[in-house]
């Protein structure tokens, strides 16, 4: 079995893990800092920064 890592980081998932919807896609993340990171990233690349 394949461990999921955090789509930000790369740290292991646990039970903990957050969904994020980022470019039509959901990811996962391991906390709500590395979410909040995803956000950001996202909205500078489309402009919206």
């Amino acid at each position: 079995m394949t461990a999921k890592t955090c789509a930000a980081c790369d740290c292991e998932l646990d039970a903990n893990a957050i969904q994020v919807k980022i470019g039509g896609h959901t990811v996962e993340v391991c906390c709500e800092e590395c979410a909040q990171a995803l956000r950001e990233a996202e909205a500078a690349s489309q402009g919206k920064a």
